[in-house]
């Protein structure tokens, strides 16, 4: 496992991030269970801050200001690309950045537009993240599984890159 310094943290992590854009989205309630959300990422900052659209009436927007602390876990299985961040959450109604975020894509989700009044933005900021990005292709670590399974041994595969980064 490596480690990555402080000023490469937040260029590693975005770079993991555009590989994947959908999250798990973690969050905690009142009495300590724990909720996931299907999320679309929409903007990794310079700075490390995550974005994400949400609706004022869902879950998820109740959750944040009860709990802030939250976990997403993003994951691209044909890519052997995993990564968790740990960070704290907060809900944003800053109109200007919800209008640079726009796309087609959270147009599906809010047909009134701008204007929504449901319209909220959640901007998470991270305080640590870990991931497993592996070098080897699907194929072969699926045959390299296969073997094992056949001789009752353990895989023999390469772990790729693992880190943490501390931010």
């Amino acid at each position: 496992m490596n480690s990555t310094s402080t000023s490469d943290s937040m260029f590693t992590l975005r770079e993991k991030l555009k590989r994947v854009r959908i999250c798990m989205f973690t969050t905690s309630d009142n009495a300590g269970g724990l909720t996931s959300h299907p999320m679309a990422l929409q903007d990794a900052e310079d700075d490390g801050c995550l974005w994400f659209f949400t609706a004022a009436h869902t879950r998820l927007a109740s959750d944040v200001p009860a709990m802030p602390n939250v976990n997403l876990s993003f994951a691209e299985p044909s890519d052997s690309l995993y990564v968790s961040v740990s960070g704290r959450a907060e809900l944003v109604e800053d109109r200007a950045r919800m209008a640079k975020l726009w796309n087609p894509m959270v147009a599906a989700w809010f047909p009134k537009g701008l204007d929504d009044p449901e319209l909220r933005l959640i901007k998470v900021d991270p305080y640590s993240a870990e991931f497993w990005d592996s070098d080897s292709s699907r194929m072969v670590q699926l045959m390299k599984m296969a073997k094992a399974a056949l001789t009752g041994t353990t895989p023999r595969t390469e772990p790729g890159e693992h880190g943490k980064i501390a931010l």
